[in-house]
């Protein structure tokens, strides 16, 4: 079914958020919504590496890790306006921040930390919550990336009840609020 409003985006959308906030799922409808290219930052690293994002950390460890996404989402700023997923990760660096600010924008998908904790409890795919007491680990990384995601230049709440598709219209809602990123035509 074509699309009955017509947008144009002008600055690629960065998704940021904790695991679990719906980064993926949301960007993948926006992008379909916008009609514009979608990457998850995790699946291109991967696809880079050859490896699982768990395979590289375990191999080549974190550092490495965030160097590689640091480089992918900058070639992914500089391509054409699109929606961008990151890992949970990836706001917090302050080049990433300054990049994404410099040529997209950062939407923070703000998902309760209970709701987090439901989405993500029995994924294995989790590098960082393969710890003893991963609700405990998960509580600590949410109180310490909280108030930098907040950096982030828009904000939605994310509903634990509401669709991907109502989420999706939260998203676009708020990006019409600003012309520089987002119009109808």
């Amino acid at each position: 079914m074509a699309n009955p409003t017509q947008y144009h985006l002008r600055r690629t959308v960065v998704l940021v958020g904790m695991m679990g906030s719906g980064k993926t799922a949301i960007g993948r409808a926006l992008s379909a919504r916008l009609e514009v290219p979608f990457v998850d930052s995790d699946a291109a690293i991967e696809e880079a590496a050859a490896a699982s994002i768990a395979e590289i950390f375990a191999r080549d460890g974190e550092a490495f890790f965030r160097k590689r996404e640091a480089e992918v989402l900058k070639r992914l700023l500089s391509g054409p306006p699109g929606v961008v997923s990151t890992g949970g990760g990836a706001f917090l660096a302050d080049a990433n921040r300054d990049a994404v600010a410099a040529l997209g924008v950062a939407v923070w998908l703000d998902a309760e930390l209970e709701t987090l904790w439901e989405r993500v409890r029995h994924k294995d795919t989790r590098p960082l919550l393969r710890t003893a007491d991963p609700k405990a680990t998960l509580t600590s990384i949410y109180e310490e990336r909280t108030p930098i995601y907040a950096l982030a230049g828009l904000r939605i709440a994310v509903d634990a009840s509401a669709s991907i598709e109502q989420t999706t219209d939260s998203v676009i809602a708020t990006l019409l609020t600003r012309h520089d990123i987002l119009e109808t035509t």
